[in-house]
């Protein structure tokens, strides 16, 4: 099997799952930011790992899923400031899977990350901070070993 995985961060934390998964997928395999990404033809699997801006993937990921062929094998995942349990997460990924064309779509995993501390005071200054502001402080230390853990798990099932 012959897989790539393509990631988006900012903070780091879309990274260290890619890089989670590099070393936890059998077979060969390519990692590559999303910014130097190569056509996703020519592979059996597809792992897509984005940061979720304004309850969406980031911009250069969901340029990136639009482009995936149909009948590509797709794995997704994210992080996130949100609860992993929230409606705000469960958009995001339904919007994900929206941008593909007819992929088959082999897992999703997706987990809070410590959102940038900047970015975090910026948006409290909003006169209508997003849904996701009050499940923040939860985020801090995400993804820890717990959730890469579970994302091994869920790797090793592909």
């Amino acid at each position: 099997m012959k897989s790539l995985i393509v990631y988006s961060s900012q903070t780091e934390n879309t990274k260290k799952l890619a890089d989670t998964i590099y070393e936890n997928l059998e077979g060969e395999k390519d990692i590559f930011p999303i910014d130097k990404a190569p056509s996703s033809e020519g592979y059996d699997l597809i792992a897509i790992g984005f940061w979720l801006m304004a309850g969406k993937p980031d911009p250069k990921s969901s340029e990136y899923l639009e482009k995936i062929g149909k009948g590509a094998r797709l794995f997704l995942f994210a992080t996130h400031g949100a609860s992993s349990s929230s409606d705000h997460v469960e958009n995001a990924i339904n919007h994900a899977r929206g941008l593909t064309n007819e992929v088959e779509i082999a897992g999703v995993f997706t987990c809070q990350g410590e959102v940038n501390p900047k970015v975090l005071e910026k948006v409290k200054q909003k006169p209508e901070p997003p849904v996701w502001i009050g499940d923040a402080d939860q985020a801090v230390g995400h993804p820890n070993e717990e959730d890469l853990s579970t994302l091994k798990q869920i790797i090793a099932k592909l």
